[in-house]
């Protein structure tokens, strides 16, 4: 039986006490601060209703605490449903609503969406880190008057203590589901993989540590290294903190490298104590990643390809490999995974054809939660099936080839296209709406929505003006479409169902 998540936070506290663990500007935290701060938490949670096995929703940023409230819902065996700050007001109630999250903990900066939360779900409890809606103890304020003791919790390897919220092939949501033992095999696969981690490495994060990047928090506390957060992304900034903390590892989309290399200090930043620049979540555009490797250096770039499914790689290209042909290749895969590539019957292809990828291994999720047709449609018989279509090479390399959905992954954030026409047809200019992915050499893929105008209506610029404000009320903002084509209309299959994959062919000879 391997070890869970909460038995190597206690490991790692354990061992690296008196280091530092984690930096948020000029604050920090040592290893044994954070270990007592998360067993406070853990205690203070368990007051207002976050205990063993219950869902508490968790609105908040990257801070310095945001370590110590993962750690503290470990520990107490809570499952944490993480919601993105970018998400709406209607998302977010709709994903509390979904898994009946009776408790939520919010961060300051995020008191007024925490308020109007509160008043749409008045049957659950809302409970600030350091600010409150009402009269009520900030959870930090509980914290400080509860014993500094690891609560006693009888934690098993399959309780859920995650659940991740993405969404559906159709725009629906979804959420997956991390255990105690998968989330422990998300630590073992990046150790073993991506980043054999010392205590020596310090690891920059400026993405969400909801999603991707916080996975190498755990990692690194297990091995004495040092996690710095960021509060967000801005290029300059972070090219400063590279040099500011010495960092040795950081971790981005495709889109954030873009960014970074279009800044004029990339040239001149000092990465002297930069070893590895991770990245992965969506396809990297050649001349980006060639520019980066001409100015940093070939031997820094590692990219992941995963799922939440089964984060976090299930195959790696390493930077010796980051050459000529195997420039368009996922890398070759995990140690720890399993994979088969599979026909539209279930059998395995010949070699060198293209087949869904299907995979196992210890990271993997226990399902999606309250969602048993689509928990059977992708988890069969032990193995994932990813929806995505790929080759092998005969040296083994990964090639992505096609997805059999069609989400678009737009600045390394998933947007599916049923979601952002349901925004667009709610408009009376509307009368019918396609939204597919085109190349951007920016975002990757640009959301790129086809409008067939209602009667009287023109598609003119101040049209496309008033249809992006108009997505953009009702769902988060980078789902919003970046191109909007006006049509008499949109092409159909022989049984009048939306042909994408005709459309996006259409858009690209364009």
């Amino acid at each position: 039986m391997s070890p869970t998540t909460r038995e190597l936070i206690v490991r790692g506290a354990r061992q690296h006490a008196d280091r530092i663990a984690v930096v948020f500007g000029d604050r920090q935290l040592t290893f044994a601060q954070v270990d007592e701060l998360s067993n406070r938490l853990a205690r203070a949670l368990a007051e207002v209703g976050g205990t063993h096995r219950r869902r508490v929703g968790l609105l908040v940023n990257n801070s310095l605490l945001s370590v110590p409230v993962d750690f503290a819902c470990v520990k107490a065996g809570i499952n944490r449903v993480p919601l993105n700050a970018r998400l709406s007001a209607a998302e977010h109630t709709a994903m509390l609503t979904d898994t009946a999250c009776e408790v939520v903990v919010f961060g300051a900066d995020l008191t007024d969406r925490a308020r109007e939360l509160a008043a749409a779900l008045p049957g659950v409890a809302f409970v600030g880190l350091e600010t409150s809606l009402g009269t009520e103890p900030t959870l930090m304020e509980r914290a400080a008057k509860a014993p500094a003791t690891l609560p006693e919790v009888a934690v098993e390897p399959d309780d859920v203590i995650l659940t991740l919220f993405t969404s559906g092939t159709t725009g629906t949501l979804k959420a997956a589901q991390h255990t105690q033992a998968s989330y422990a095999g998300i630590c073992r696969n990046v150790l073993l993989n991506l980043l054999p981690a010392t205590r020596e490495d310090v690891m920059l994060h400026a993405a969400s540590l909801i999603h991707a990047s916080g996975v190498f928090v755990l990692p690194l506390w297990l091995r004495g290294g040092r996690t710095v957060i960021l509060p967000g992304f801005s290029p300059d900034p972070f090219l400063r903190a590279i040099a500011a903390h010495g960092a040795t590892a950081i971790n981005l989309v495709p889109t954030m490298i873009q960014m970074l290399v279009e800044e004029p200090s990339f040239t001149t930043t000092d990465v002297s104590t930069l070893q590895r620049v991770i990245y992965g979540a969506s396809p990297m555009p050649r001349p980006v990643i060639e520019r980066a490797m001409d100015l940093w250096g070939r031997e820094r770039f590692w990219q992941y390809y995963g799922q939440t499914e089964i984060p976090l790689c299930i195959a790696v290209l390493r930077p010796e490999d980051h050459a000529g042909d195997r420039l368009a290749a996922c890398g070759q895969l995990a140690a720890d995974i399993e994979l088969r590539l599979l026909d539209d019957q279930g059998r395995e292809v010949a070699d060198g054809e293209a087949g869904e990828i299907v995979v196992r291994g210890p990271s993997a999720t226990a399902g999606y939660f309250n969602a048993p047709e689509l928990t059977a449609q992708t988890y069969r018989d032990g193995w994932i099936h990813t929806r995505d279509v790929g080759v092998l090479d005969e040296h083994g390399f990964l090639f992505l080839k096609d997805r059999t959905s069609d989400m678009i992954i737009s600045g390394g954030y998933n947007v599916y296209p049923r979601e952002v026409e349901d925004a667009l047809l709610t408009h009376p200019a509307v009368r019918e709406a396609a939204v597919v992915g085109t190349p951007d050499p920016r975002w990757v893929e640009a959301v790129t929505a086809v409008i067939v105008p209602a009667g009287g209506a023109t598609g003119d610029d101040a049209l496309r003006a008033e249809l992006t404000a108009h997505v953009t009320a009702q769902i988060a903002s980078y789902k919003k479409p970046r191109r909007i084509v006006f049509r008499d209309a949109v092409p159909k299959t022989a049984v009048g169902k939306l042909d994408r994959k005709r459309l996006r062919a259409d858009l690209a000879d364009r």
